[in-house]
């Protein structure tokens, strides 16, 4: 019979994950010495190398490839156990892995973070902000509980709850202020800055300038939207922005803000975690509490 612990597959994961002994050490909170020590007791009692050691970088063998998968598989399960064993208990309680996209992140999880533990004082949270396709990764691997993200997803794994929707507004330079807002034809003539490839509302701003005509003349791509708008207040184009972000990211920017006539741009923001997940009762009071903090801003927005 083979003998591997829990332990070493946790670090075989991490090292298969970082291809780098020192990172994956660091993350696994041991010395790479120790790390090392693991790895290579692992591949005698396997009778085979998991992975090709370079100077700088390691890569996994045909076996260590093979291997991969079933590892994660069985770290999935041991995750569910404990995940069962907190449903069990019926409250919120425990360690809970929140992933969050960053055009929601800064202008929601204070509040989400402030109404979780408030009523809920042995719950531990773990937050991830990152787009939206590593996100579901990290979901269906089992390393994320679930992700608050912008609709649909269409993952057939995942169990999708809507939670509400917001508009989008456009950012224009404050000396703008008092001109016509442009319809989707003079939008798309004009120079629009989005985020870089990747961001799921950079798709979303295109679906909009892109109805019923071709693509916008002249784009810039941006890390954040802090970083648009404020290229929006230097008068270097014009921008699109979710209405959670305006109050924020304005502030400190000679912009102006408009929505537009007709149709507006939107979002559909939601939760999702996978259909097996054992949390999926705690997971639904977690929605109704980012619900409750959604409706609070749109209603504070509106005042």
């Amino acid at each position: 019979m083979i003998n591997l612990t829990l332990k070493q597959l946790r670090y075989f994961d991490a090292l298969a994950r970082h291809g780098h002994f020192g990172r994956a050490a660091e993350v696994c909170a041991i010395s790479q010495p120790a790390l090392s020590m693991q790895i290579r007791e692992m591949e005698e009692v396997l009778g085979s190398d998991l992975f090709e050691r370079a100077a700088r970088q390691v890569r996994l063998t045909a076996f260590g490839e093979a291997m991969l998968p079933r590892v994660r598989d069985i770290l999935r399960s041991v995750e569910e156990l404990g995940d069962m064993a907190r449903a069990a208990r019926g409250a919120l309680a425990g360690r809970l892995r929140i992933g969050v996209i960053p055009t929601i992140a800064p202008y929601l999880l204070p509040a989400i973070i402030g109404r979780l533990t408030e009523g809920n004082p042995s719950l531990d949270l773990h937050l991830r902000e990152t787009i939206t396709p590593k996100l579901i990764a990290e979901l269906l691997e089992g390393r994320l509980d679930c992700a608050i993200v912008a609709l649909p997803v269409s993952e057939p794994a995942l169990a999708e709850v809507e939670l509400f929707a917001e508009d989008f507004v456009l950012v224009r330079p404050g000396a703008d202020a008092g001109k016509p807002v442009p319809n989707r034809e003079m939008l798309r003539e004009m120079r629009l800055l989005l985020l870089e490839e990747g961001h799921c509302f950079r798709d979303q701003a295109l679906s909009f300038c892109n109805a019923g005509g071709g693509a916008p003349r002249e784009l810039l791509d941006g890390s954040s939207l802090s970083t648009l708008v404020q290229m929006v207040g230097a008068g270097i184009g014009v921008t699109l922005i979710p209405e959670m972000a305006v109050g924020v990211e304005t502030r400190s920017a000679h912009v102006s803000v408009a929505r537009f006539a007709g149709a507006q741009p939107s979002r559909r923001i939601g939760m999702v975690w996978r259909r097996s997940s054992p949390l999926a009762r705690q997971l639904m009071q977690v929605a109704d509490v980012v619900r409750a903090v959604g409706a609070a801003q749109r209603q504070a927005a509106a005042s």
